[in-house]
Parts: structure tokens; sequence; C-alpha cells
């Protein structure tokens, strides 16, 4: 078996993207290092993301995919606590959902899984 467990994101303000993935994502602070200016972030399902300050952070093209249960839910809920998306729910070549970025330019796309439906 293999499962992803951990990943890391180079972010430009330690502070700032922690504030951002817990309050716009709703991710749990599982532990800091402030030696390391480090911050572990927990989906609530066993993955973390390990956010580390260091300078000249690009995102590179980098795009994360994440499920939640209710796509326009979720969509509307984020938007409501004032979560900025760069467009709406969509269907997309990676499915149905909207996308938005972090403070670092990384790409966010929630959706929905949905086995049985074809976005070709």
């Amino acid at each position: 078996m293999m499962k992803f467990d951990h990943l890391n994101l180079p972010v430009s303000n330690l502070e700032r993207s922690r504030d951002w993935y817990v309050g716009a994502l709703g991710l749990n602070v599982e532990f800091e290092v402030p030696d390391t200016r480090t911050v572990a972030l927990n989906d609530g399902e066993g993955f973390a993301i390990f956010l580390q300050e260091k300078t000249g952070v690009a995102p590179n093209g980098v795009a994360l995919w994440f499920q939640v249960d209710d796509v326009d839910a979720s969509y509307a809920q984020w938007s409501a606590r004032g979560v900025a998306f760069a467009h709406a729910p969509r269907k997309n070549f990676w499915g149905y959902g909207p996308e938005l970025a972090d403070p670092d330019g990384y790409l966010w796309c929630p959706y929905a899984h949905h086995p049985a439906r074809s976005w070709s």
C-alpha cells in the first residue's frame, strides 16, 4: 500500500499563510516548529500540509485538489466567509468545482467525487 501522508509547501510569510489555510480552508494547526518557521496543518482525514517559510517562493504551476462533500454548498459557505475564488464552480478538465489561490499563488481546487460522471 502507498498513501500520501504529508506535503511540504514553501511559503513567503508563515503567519499570513497559516491564517489563510485555517480561515479559508478550515484546516487545523497540528503543531508548529518556530526554529524552522514551520507549521503543520491537518485536514481532519490524516493528511498533513507543512507550511515552511522560505525566501524566493514561486508556485511554479503547483495545483492541489481536495475533495469536499458538496461543491456548491462549500462554495457558498466559503464565499460567505469572504474567500475569494478565481471562478465559481463549473465543469473543468479535472471535474466540477471552483478554483482559488492561496497567498503565494498555489492553486487549490475543491471538488466532489462523482465516479459515474464523465467530464469529457
